[in-house]
């Protein structure tokens, strides 16, 4: 099947660890993590800005796997019984509730080093390897200590604690934009973009971050665990300061307006047809689930 004929879906599916060996509990583990739905929305970000730059290759398909897996992998944490304590993810059975503590463990463990072990499959699908190296290096730093991880460690220390406005910031561009950064910035970079366009892709994956997670916390107050796939008021009964609880929903609205009409603008600087872009951001921006 030729790439531009392949669904997203189609692409995580295959770059999946097949369930055999004396290791299959955890592979299972892994892929049911992987399978049990979401909104794939890092993997197809990068698809589409690596076609924006006109990137044709297959190298982008390892890529697109890999961040779902970091993704999932960050998810299978946060629910864990030491960190958020959910038994509920899309409507599914979390993980470790479905398959043990330990196993929720080893399974993100896991999702982790497999994203980057299929990553590198990337060198052999790309005449241009430093592009793949580099694209690699920006996977690893935002999904690390100087971003996702970086952000849940502030998360966790800070619940039940007061939270500044400042601290809720670094929490949220770091735990929610730095994935979603890395995957406009590998799509450009993997595409042969140039410096300025790969900044400004940071830019707008920074604020859809930002205005994603502030989003969340709105939903968590008002939506429904039918429409969310996942229990609701979890923020409030984990003791977590939100962009809500600590500036009111009216304020909550607005800054997310705020945030993705500034990235509706610096799309503005991109070459071709950024309408999948500007859909996105609005439809980020009013989501109810």
């Amino acid at each position: 099947m030729k790439s531009e004929n392949k669904t997203t879906e189609d692409i995580i599916r295959a770059w999946l660890p097949e369930e055999k060996g004396l290791q299959k509990t955890v592979i299972e583990a892994m892929n049911y993590s992987v399978l049990a739905g979401g909104k794939r929305i890092r993997p197809t970000l990068m698809r589409e800005a690596y076609r924006l730059f006109g990137g044709e290759e297959e190298v982008i398909e390892p890529f697109m796997a890999a961040m779902e897996m970091i993704h999932t992998y960050s998810l299978v944490h946060d629910d864990l019984p030491a960190m958020d304590n959910d038994t509920l993810r899309r409507g599914k059975p979390t993980t470790w509730s479905k398959y043990g503590e330990d196993m929720g463990i080893l399974a993100g463990d896991s999702l982790l080093t497999f994203a980057f072990e299929t990553a590198a499959k990337g060198f052999s699908l790309s005449a241009y390897p430093e592009r793949t190296g580099r694209a690699i290096a920006v996977l690893a730093e935002k999904a690390g200590i100087y971003g996702m991880a970086g952000g849940q460690v502030v998360d966790v220390e800070k619940t039940g604690h007061p939270v500044n406005a400042e601290e809720l910031d670094f929490i949220y561009r770091l735990k929610t934009g730095a994935l979603l950064e890395a995957s406009l910035m590998i799509g450009a970079i993997l595409a042969g973009a140039g410096e300025e366009a790969i900044l400004s892709m940071e830019k707008i994956g920074r604020n859809a971050g930002l205005a994603f997670q502030i989003r969340d916390d709105i939903l968590d107050v008002i939506s429904t665990e039918e429409e969310l796939g996942k229990p609701i008021g979890s923020d409030a009964r984990n003791e977590k300061t939100t962009y809500v609880t600590l500036f009111g929903m009216e304020a909550a609205l607005a800054e997310t307006s705020r945030l993705t009409a500034e990235a509706i603008a610096e799309l503005d600087k991109m070459p071709g047809d950024t309408g999948f872009f500007r859909d996105f951001l609005k439809k980020l921006e009013n989501r109810t689930k």
